[in-house]
């Protein structure tokens, strides 16, 4: 993928200590030319540090160390501001998500055709591997989410969302944790920004394998969707 503009690709990550390496060498492997690659460790307390200064440092542009875990919202707040590219994405430390198909979520935005593009897992085309239970949840919080924003999104929670830097650095994030998906789809749509979706794939991991949001999430994010839909 051919193009002058720069992507940059914010990592939050924590405890990823079996992860971390591979999503670094997919991210580095992706279809966009210009890259530019920030990891934020929420203060891992198992390897992860270890390993990213002996084998990532050298291949992505900063690493960011928080002194205190304080959630991925906190993360994403960090890297964001760090970012300089024309566009920015969130990619998840875990192998849920595919860098592969990075073009897929920041042409439109290169094009000039969006202001915020949304990977979504559940739209038509999408390839969705993962548990009838974590699709309903989704599917919930997404409906909801709609009804307060006015929104015609399949896919709040989606990982995969795209950005141009001037406007995901114009809003304060305000939630710490994994409230950050409903109060960034809240903003971006008081904002009127020009908003789509493209379908992607997804393959989750378990809990056992390290997946970290849980029930008091979603209801984390029921909140959310209420709270900025005004503020």
């Amino acid at each position: 993928m051919s193009t002058n503009n720069t992507l940059s690709v914010i990592i939050p990550c924590y405890n990823e200590e079996q992860h971390i390496s591979k999503i670094v060498e997919k991210v580095l492997e992706s279809p966009v030319e210009n890259k530019e690659i920030i990891i934020v460790d929420d203060c891992s307390t198992d390897g992860t540090r270890d390993v990213l200064e002996t084998e990532i440092k050298p291949l992505t542009h900063q690493i960011i160390y928080h002194e205190k875990n304080a959630g991925k919202g906190a993360a994403l707040r960090t890297g964001i501001k760090a970012a300089t590219g024309d566009v920015v994405i969130i990619q998840d430390a875990d192998l849920e998500y595919d860098p592969i198909e990075y073009p897929l979520v920041v042409q439109p935005i290169f094009d000039d055709e969006a202001d915020v593009v949304y990977g979504s897992r559940f739209h038509r085309g999408s390839h969705f591997r993962g548990y009838w239970s974590n699709r309903a949840a989704n599917k919930g919080l997404t409906f909801l989410s709609n009804l307060f924003t006015g929104l015609r999104l399949t896919d709040m929670e989606t990982c995969y969302k795209a950005f141009k830097r001037e406007i995901i650095q114009a809003i304060e994030i305000e939630e710490d944790k994994f409230g950050f998906e409903p109060e960034v789809t809240a903003k971006i749509a008081r904002m009127k920004c020009r908003v789509t979706e493209v379908p992607i794939s997804y393959s989750p991991r378990t809990k056992g394998e390290g997946k970290k949001i849980g029930f008091k999430d979603g209801l984390r994010a029921l909140y959310c969707i209420a709270k900025y839909r005004w503020n």
